[in-house]
């Protein structure tokens, strides 16, 4: 008998060892090559369609919003920028004028990139990647970026308060049943790596501030290692999760980026989050030029309008010149 207790020992430990591999492997994050290969398993998309500008001059438009409400008036944010420019862009509102999106009368121009909004309260809630130079002894011409937040009932009331922390884009808000402010994040360096999804909820619109959303707390195992993502668009739902629309990314072994569209649904109360699903890739949309070659397979999502049959229309970035829209179904949401 005491020669059998140590095999029984081992079989017992290798039993847990076996089983915590399991939960583990469960656990362990699709790539984006995995993700691809399960979209286009399923997905039956309509081929998208650009959206059409007019009033920019040269400059092309991309990184969109979807269309939202301000002062009674429907318009969607763009990012304007040359095509030989980097980080000088800036967002513009347009309205729809017989399939043409033309700037909207008396809105402004805000120095950002990537604009968004969302209705918090009675307000709308404006924001965009505010880049801005932070010289260095060391690096002279050092430029940072930050989340930079507006709010107002009008283009007139439109007033800048809140910055996120510095080198933080994909900073998203969104309204609870009770109340509070939810708030996705997207921190980067040391384990966060390229970029993780965190979440904190706050009481208010004057709690967003950078020392706040640097205590948002990370949703683990949603990327590959060296892949990264961040949340684009908030959506809550009736039973309480948020269904987030986003994006996840990776840089192949020739250094070309690929950006895919994704939503999945976070559950605050738990902590917990469904797995990632791509929904839209850039090729579902008509070809056309990219700012770079390395940008060739960006989409951007910018937000989901959704409609009473189940149905929705996603408006997207498309490789950093350009803007689309597509239909998507309902199992390809949340």
């Amino acid at each position: 008998m005491m020669n059998e207790m140590p095999d029984a020992g081992k079989f017992i430990k290798s039993k847990i060892d076996a089983e915590i591999n399991v939960e583990k492997k469960e656990f362990n994050p699709l790539s984006c090559v995995e993700l691809l290969r399960d979209f286009k398993e399923k997905a039956v998309l309509a081929k998208g369609e650009k959206l059409q500008f007019s009033g920019v001059g040269q400059n092309d438009v991309y990184n969109i919003s979807k269309p939202f409400s301000i002062g009674g008036e429907t318009v969607l944010a763009g990012r304007v920028e040359a095509r030989e420019a980097w980080a000088d862009s800036h967002v513009q509102f347009f309205k729809n004028e017989t399939g043409i999106l033309v700037p909207a009368d008396g809105a402004p121009t805000l120095q950002l990139e990537d604009g968004f909004a969302t209705h918090i309260g009675d307000e709308t809630i404006i924001g965009g990647v505010d880049v801005y130079p932070n010289p260095t002894p060391t690096d002279p011409k050092r430029i940072d970026y930050r989340t930079a937040f507006y709010r107002g009932h009008d283009f007139p009331s439109l007033k800048k308060f809140a910055l996120g922390p510095e080198n933080m884009k994909d900073v998203r808000l969104t309204s609870l049943a009770n109340n509070k402010i939810a708030a996705f994040t997207r921190p980067q360096g040391g384990s966060n790596g390229n970029g993780k999804i965190g979440y904190i909820e706050l009481d208010s619109l004057d709690d967003i501030n950078a020392k706040n959303l640097l205590n948002a707390k990370i949703i683990e195992n949603q990327f590959a290692p060296e892949e990264w993502g961040g949340a684009n668009e908030l959506h809550l739902l009736p039973d309480g999760q948020i269904g987030v629309l986003g994006h996840v990314a990776y840089r192949d072994e020739q250094n070309i980026r690929h950006y895919y569209a994704i939503s999945f649904v976070y559950n605050p109360k738990n902590h917990q989050a469904s797995p990632l699903k791509i929904i839209a890739t850039r090729e579902n949309f008509p070809a056309g030029p990219a700012k770079t070659a390395e940008l060739v397979d960006v989409i951007f999502p910018g937000g989901l309008v959704r409609h009473d049959d189940g149905t929705a229309t996603l408006y997207a970035g498309l490789s950093d010149t350009e803007a689309g829209s597509i239909k998507i179904s309902d199992p390809f949401i949340f």
